[in-house]
């Protein structure tokens, strides 16, 4: 099974949207291995956005999702990062096709709703970054075996 991280954004924590989103990867069978509600320090936000530190725009990322709490969420599911981008859509909120998460919450590229994570290799990193091994759960869906055929949920 895979994990990745999303963060569920101030633009997502102020507009009341938490419960929906989770809801939302719950129903598509994701399992929720870690969740917590927490506040981004500028070290933290700097090394998880290190590729965007020397852009104009990066005091503005900071001031964004440093606007309220987030929350964190480590998802596990079978080929979960792939699952999460494609439900989450594309970044910029206008373009986003309608049923994904930025689709359906979001007009904006910054404010729009959720981060999550691009890679397999990008997930394990980030999940470390926000969560620390006892804040990670490992249990048995009851629903599993009618999420996943046989074979597929290992």
């Amino acid at each position: 099974m895979e994990k990745t991280l999303v963060l569920l954004k101030p633009s997502c924590v102020q507009r009341q949207l938490i419960g929906e989103i989770l809801h939302r990867f719950e129903r598509r069978g994701l399992r929720i291995a870690g969740l917590k509600m927490m506040h981004l320090s500028d070290t933290l936000l700097r090394e998880h956005y290190a590729h965007l530190v020397e852009k104009p725009f990066f005091p503005s990322v900071v001031a964004s999702m440093q606007a309220s709490p987030v929350v964190a969420l480590a998802l596990e599911g079978v080929d979960a990062v792939e699952v999460v981008r494609t439900m989450t859509g594309v970044t910029n909120g206008r373009v986003a096709a309608p049923g994904t998460i930025r689709g359906d919450y979001s007009v904006s590229n910054q404010q729009n709703i959720v981060h999550a994570s691009d890679s397999v290799e990008n997930a394990l990193i980030e999940v470390k970054r926000f969560f620390r091994n006892e804040e990670i759960f490992d249990y048995v869906s009851g629903a599993h075996n009618f999420i996943y055929g046989d074979g597929e949920g290992k």
